[in-house]
């Protein structure tokens, strides 16, 4: 059962359980590694996960990326995203 991550508040023992988990698109498609979350210290929420590892058939160059937390379905075993923009994502936009 995928954990409800529209909720405002994420412990953080919680985020730290996300480092290294697979991040997917909703066609399937995996984008990368989650390596960290991002935390706004205005509100203490999490704001982004940067993932590392990325596809670069998805990203170019494989850079690595900082994916806003409102673009998160879900987590399990892996993070599902609601929305991701159209691929590949340019290097310098």
């Amino acid at each position: 059962m995928e954990e409800d991550v529209s909720s405002p508040i994420v412990s953080e023992m919680r985020l730290t359980s996300l480092r290294g988990l697979s991040v997917y698109l909703p066609d399937g498609r995996k984008v990368g590694i989650v390596h960290d979350s991002v935390i706004d210290s205005d509100d203490w929420k999490c704001s982004h996960l940067f993932v590392r590892e990325t596809d670069p058939e998805l990203v170019e160059d494989g850079i690595h990326l900082a994916i806003p937390w409102r673009w998160v379905r879900g987590i399990n075993d892996i993070v599902t995203l609601r929305w991701f923009p159209p691929t590949p994502i340019p290097k310098n936009p």
